[in-house]
């Protein structure tokens, strides 16, 4: 009697490198990268983020080498974080037009030209004496609508300096819609917006924190960021939101403990989806590696496939340079 053996052998399409690559059905390219770069002020040389090994608050001089780097190795784009010599309770230096990080885009912008999209992020949290996301009413509470319109100022003052996308990540109630009158008021409705639509409070920012230097002094965010274990639909009425009042392309942060919902705000919309893959998710994968518990190399592809496959079209990773270049 003939033994019986399977006829369907999903392994014929798995042995070897080259038959891999020809079925793959995720793929990244260097231009679905963007890489988050923080620019300080006052600082002589970059300096290094404990939490975030191979990360580096830089001068701009150090920072205008490193995005000549990214552009070099194909990343789609960069998006810039501050920190000012100077902060006060309503984030004065986010619309100076002499803040760092107006100064950074004008450099970038530049030097690098159409080489790669020059984003910044459109929150006071960097720029706040007491680290909140807003300007605080007198019993201590982020005022929603006053904030809305520090967001705009900035917004404006970021497009005036030459930034090319403006990504407000600060979760008030309104922002984009007030952004966008701004940016349209002031002759920017070309400029577009990637809001940050899906945001959660998240213990995964740590290390962001240490590099941005903006841990709330009272408090937490819990009040504005989305909760981990909010309500079903929650994500996607914000996004609907966002969508309503202008924005082009939305955001879900953090990425990889938030797949699912990435793959939901996918199928139910028809512009750009990014996906930031954060300071702590990056920060497991290095303190792992570094311990040799994993393989760093494969650990950073394989969570960078799984946010591609559950749906993003540009994801914003800390590795984007060096992915970039292996990719090529």
């Amino acid at each position: 009697m003939t033994a019986q053996f399977p006829a369907v052998r999903p392994r014929r399409l798995r042995r070897s490198p080259a038959m891999r690559r020809m079925v793959a059905g995720t793929r990244l390219h260097p231009a679905d990268l963007v890489l988050p770069m923080f620019v300080k002020e006052g600082v002589d040389e970059p300096q290094p983020i404990g939490s975030m090994p191979g990360v580096f608050q830089h001068t701009r001089d150090s920072l205008r080498k490193a995005a000549h780097e990214a552009a070099e190795a194909g990343v789609g784009g960069l998006i810039l974080f501050g920190i000012p010599a100077v902060k006060d309770a309503r984030g004065s230096a986010a619309d100076d037009p002499e803040g760092i990080v107006q100064k950074a885009v004008a450099d970038l912008v530049s030097d690098l030209g159409d080489q790669v999209v020059v984003m910044t992020d459109t929150c006071l949290d960097e720029f706040t004496d007491h680290g909140h996301c807003g300007v605080l009413t007198p019993d201590g509470e982020v005022d929603n609508d006053a904030t809305l319109e520090r967001y705009a100022a900035a917004a404006v003052a970021q497009a005036r300096a030459g930034s090319q996308v403006i990504a407000p990540s600060g979760m008030m109630d309104g922002q984009v819609g007030a952004i966008r009158a701004a940016l349209d008021g002031a002759g920017f409705a070309h400029i577009p917006i990637m809001a940050y639509s899906v945001k959660y409070a998240s213990a995964f920012y740590g290390p962001f924190r240490d590099a941005a230097e903006c841990a709330p002094k009272f408090g937490d965010r819990n009040a504005y960021q989305q909760d981990p274990a909010g309500p079903v639909g929650e994500a996607l009425r914000e996004v609907r939101l966002d969508l309503a009042e202008g924005a082009d392309a939305v955001m879900v942060k953090p990425a990889l403990a938030y797949l699912d919902i990435l793959r939901q705000v996918r199928d139910a919309v028809d512009v750009p989806v990014a996906a930031y893959q954060v300071s702590g998710e990056y920060a497991m994968i290095e303190a792992a590696a570094a311990n040799g518990w994993v393989d760093r190399d494969r650990a950073i592809m394989e969570s960078l496939v799984a946010i591609r496959r559950a749906g993003a079209d540009t994801i914003l990773t800390y590795w984007a340079t060096e992915v970039a270049r292996r990719l090529r």
